[in-house]
């Protein structure tokens, strides 16, 4: 079974590019414009990965992890940002991002993240 990969961004050409790549390399995607959105939706707990964009206009990608972490969800989280910032980036990975991109991103790298964060994916509460 494909890996579930749920792209947060609330720039529907980035969420749009990602999914088209992503699926073209046999992943399933689900999309969302908030972490809201995301946070409402019922695939949270088939989630293997969640891409996000770190600068949202409600909740931004690090609380999108922060309140994923107190649902008791482990799913690995990749950070991108049009705004990359070494104190940003610093923070992102604390609190427990795999990787931390600036878009626009080379594929490559967004598929070496993805490898590294399904090798140690933990899913969802009680799993």
């Amino acid at each position: 079974m494909p890996s579930v990969i749920s792209v947060v961004d609330d720039d529907p050409s980035v969420r749009a590019a990602t999914d088209n790549l992503l699926a073209s390399r046999g992943y399933f995607v689900h999309t969302f414009a908030s972490a809201e959105e995301f946070l409402r939706s019922p695939h949270l707990s088939e989630t293997s990965c969640v891409i996000a964009d770190m600068q949202m206009s409600v909740m931004g990608g690090l609380d999108l992890l922060a309140t994923m972490r107190t649902r008791g969800y482990d799913v690995p989280f990749i950070f991108i940002t049009a705004f990359p910032d070494e104190g940003v980036r610093t923070r992102a990975l604390t609190a427990g991002a795999i990787c931390f991109l600036a878009k626009p991103f080379a594929v490559p790298a967004l598929i070496m993240c993805l490898d590294t964060a399904l090798k140690g994916h933990r899913g969802g509460p009680g799993t």
